[in-house]
């Protein structure tokens, strides 16, 4: 049994979530999943980003104090992993404004990189975009706005504690180049190649007091300082394990661990390939094996975001078509490592096509001639899963492992029209019953594979052969 650690963004909680959310949640829920259905021990965890200006601006604006505002919407996202909801199974959510393992943990880290000599501090002007917290040049905007809010950026002047980031170029080279840090699609680990060669300079990792309200995490013995949001918010990673009091599931999972995996998108791949392996290099601990980098949900377009106003609340989707149909929407009809274009039509469309006509008609199908002619439950096959499946699923092809399923969703179909065992029932009853246990049992491996995508329903389905039993009721009844 092998270990495997997954996590994912941790979201800013400023509102309600939003597709892209649900997307990059869902897809970390499914690598766990399937992961547990291989037999791996896995740790996957979640939280939220409660320290960054945004959510105090929110606050500000609502007149409200900041803390109840990311308590409010900290729970609207951490109740995504209700049945009713997106079904999630993370084993932990860790909260960096209220976990005393993440304020105990950052201030490690802090720390440990100060002691390397990676931490100054000195006089600073730039440009910098709330929406992003982050810092731009002038050659990185467009049109002199931020390339991903679209706003043009704040210009702040202050004394800052920066990191030697300079200093980290050539690790960071060898890390990427040799894999010991995989990033996935080779398209990103180009870009992040391409980014260090071009020369990377110090960044800044506080900012004053009062330019942040007193909102985050303190700097170590400086009052005068709050710690930048990303790096408290990159050390959830290993706080969430209680890295801060070297805690067991430290040890466990991150230093004795060589499956450790970064799912994010790709408008933070910076952060996650260079800015954060590099301060642990500098805190003497081990980087993360994987970062593995999804595209954008996109409307006509443009990404999906809060800040440029065209989101979808996958709640909305639930309340209409129900979890597992979000689900697969996110995993089917979504690219794993490209943007995708959604529509309220196309997810309609699909869900028609897809679920109610094709997967949720062949297992009443299946199961209706079960119920009718055989004489019990069929022998459940070995818990075996096609190569061909956990061969897309180890290289994160999500998408394509996703049509594998519907490919023999498709080829089940059109075997029961070739051989039609409800016709043959009649005049060859032993060979029909046949035919029909063998069809049954291809669903339970449909099922099977289903696992980690759709959940309630692959339970619904083994259920049902198990027990010989018809469905009552559609799995996935018609939206017109």
């Amino acid at each position: 049994m092998g270990k495997f650690y997954i996590t994912n963004a941790i979201p800013y909680v400023n509102a309600r979530p939003h597709l892209g959310h649900a997307l990059e949640i869902i897809e970390s829920d499914v690598l766990s999943r399937y992961h547990r259905l291989m037999g791996d021990d896995v740790r996957f965890v979640w939280g939220t980003d409660d320290n960054s200006l945004k959510n105090l601006q929110a606050a500000e604006k609502e007149g409200v104090p900041t803390q109840e505002l990311v308590n409010r919407y900290a729970q609207v996202f951490q109740d995504l992993a209700k049945t009713n909801q997106l079904n999630l199974t993370f084993d932990d959510f860790i909260r960096t404004s209220s976990d005393k393992r993440h304020k105990l943990g950052a201030q490690k880290l802090w720390k440990a990189c100060l002691d390397k000599g990676d931490i100054y501090k000195k006089e600073y002007k730039g440009l910098y975009c709330v929406g992003c917290e982050q810092f731009y040049i002038s050659n990185e905007l467009l049109d002199g706005l931020c390339p991903e809010h679209k706003v043009a950026p704040e210009i702040i002047e202050e004394e800052n504690y920066f990191f030697r980031l300079s200093k980290y170029s050539g690790e960071l080279m060898r890390l990427i180049e040799s894999e010991e840090l995989s990033v996935v699609p080779e398209t990103r680990r180009n870009e992040m190649l391409s980014f260090i060669k071009h020369g990377l300079e110090d960044f800044s990792i506080s900012r004053s007091v009062k330019r942040a309200r007193g909102w985050g995490v303190s700097v170590p013995d400086d009052a005068s300082q709050i710690m930048y949001v990303w790096f408290d918010a990159l050390s959830c990673y290993i706080n969430a394990l209680d890295y801060g009091s070297d805690g067991e599931l430290y040890k466990k999972y991150w230093l004795q661990n060589d499956n450790k995996l970064h799912l994010i998108g790709k408008g933070i791949t910076r952060f996650h390939v260079i800015y954060w392996p590099a301060m642990l290099l500098s805190a003497g601990v081990p980087s993360p094996n994987t970062v593995l980098v999804h595209g954008y949900i996109t409307s006509v377009g443009q990404k999906m975001s809060k800040s440029l106003g065209n989101v979808i609340d996958p709640q909305d989707l639930i309340s209409e078509y129900g979890t597992d149909a979000v689900r697969y929407i996110l995993t089917r009809e979504v690219s794993m490592f490209e943007d995708s274009d959604l529509t309220r039509e196309r997810i309609k469309e699909s869900y028609n096509a897809n679920l109610a006509n094709g997967l949720g008609n062949l297992a009443s199908r299946v199961m209706k001639m079960a119920e009718s002619n055989l004489d019990g439950p069929v022998t459940i096959p070995e818990k075996t899963i096609p190569q061909e499946f956990i061969d897309l699923m180890n290289k994160f092809e999500i998408q394509k492992a996703c049509d594998y399923i519907w490919h023999k969703i498709s080829e089940l179909d059109q075997e029961i029209q070739k051989t039609e065992p409800f016709k043959l029932i009649k005049s060859d009853p032993e060979k029909a019953k046949q035919l029909i246990s063998q069809q049954a049992n291809k669903l339970y491996t449909i099922a099977r594979m289903l696992n980690p995508i759709l959940p309630a329903t692959s339970q619904a389905i083994k259920d049902a052969v198990k027990a010989n039993k018809a469905f009552v009721e559609p799995l996935f009844p018609r939206r017109d």
